[in-house]
């Protein structure tokens, strides 16, 4: 039987300031949204759970030797080897990262974005230069102002919290985009390993809490808090894909070639361990 996978809070996205001095020997970092929680069953305790931002950071800064990244942020920095076989990613429909715009895709001059996933900004940032449209990307000040916006990026938990609201925005949902664009899956989030700071162990672990996860998903459907548990059958069970296979890697290898002709930071090839 499957280890049982503890609920999450929805919205753990602002730092609580200094962890107690125990907490530092985590190695293991993810996020605090729904579609993490099938990779991090049974590995909670062990785990931090911070927005992507952070987590970013204290990979980057050597706090953590493996962390449930965006995508993006493992492309950008040398350092970092992806987890072969798992990842959060969609084919098709996503439900959680998504442009809502009140005009037409053509007239957008200025897109808010939730920064929190550099990943999400930067496929929306690629998925409008393949229709010719380049408008600026600026901060959302705060999810509360999302739906006083004309256009606005969301993701996570946020987004399907705005989905859920009433609202006056037409959707683009961006893994819709991405397999209308490439026929392929879209990788959002991977297990980043710092280089020389991982084994065969932590490897194992992390490979382990997938499939406890996914052997566990019509529990964490029936438990979870988060929505009902409809929505969280078809979001958990069907929108979002754990594995990282060849279809996976081709959607990834075509999005590192987007990045490169569409951005202008160094844009490293994955390497998978």
């Amino acid at each position: 039987m499957g280890r049982r996978c503890q609920d999450l809070q929805p919205h753990a996205a602002k730092p609580t300031g200094r962890q107690p001095r125990h907490r530092m020997s985590k190695r293991i970092g993810s996020v605090p949204y729904l579609n993490s929680v099938p990779l991090t069953c049974g590995i909670e305790a062990e785990t931090e759970f911070v927005v992507p931002s952070k987590l970013a950071d204290m990979l980057r800064c050597g706090e953590l030797d493996a962390a449930l990244l965006s995508v993006t942020e493992a492309l950008l920095h040398e350092g970092y080897e992806i987890l072969d076989g798992v990842a959060v990613a969609s084919r098709g429909a996503v439900k959680s990262v998504f442009l809502a715009h009140r005009q037409p895709l053509e007239a957008i001059e200025v897109v808010h974005c939730d920064t929190a996933s550099l990943t999400s900004v930067n496929l929306l940032r690629v998925l409008l230069a393949e229709k010719g449209l380049r408008p600026a990307f600026e901060p959302l000040p705060r999810y509360s102002q999302a739906g006083l916006l004309q256009n606005v990026l969301l993701i996570g938990n946020a987004g399907i919290d705005f989905l859920h609201a009433e609202h006056d925005h037409a959707t683009w949902d961006l893994g819709s985009a991405w397999h209308e664009l490439t026929g392929l899956p879209f990788v959002y989030a991977v297990w980043a390993l710092r280089k020389e700071r991982h084994d065969d162990t932590l490897r194992a672990k992390l490979r382990q809490a997938k499939a406890d996860g996914l052997a566990r998903l019509e529990q964490t459907v029936a438990e979870h808090p988060d929505y009902d548990p409809e929505f969280r059958r078809a979001y958990l069970g069907g929108h979002i894909r754990y594995e990282l296979g060849d279809d996976e890697k081709a959607g990834l290898s075509r999005f590192v070639k987007l990045l490169k002709n569409h951005g202008d930071q160094t844009v490293h090839d994955p390497v998978f361990v």
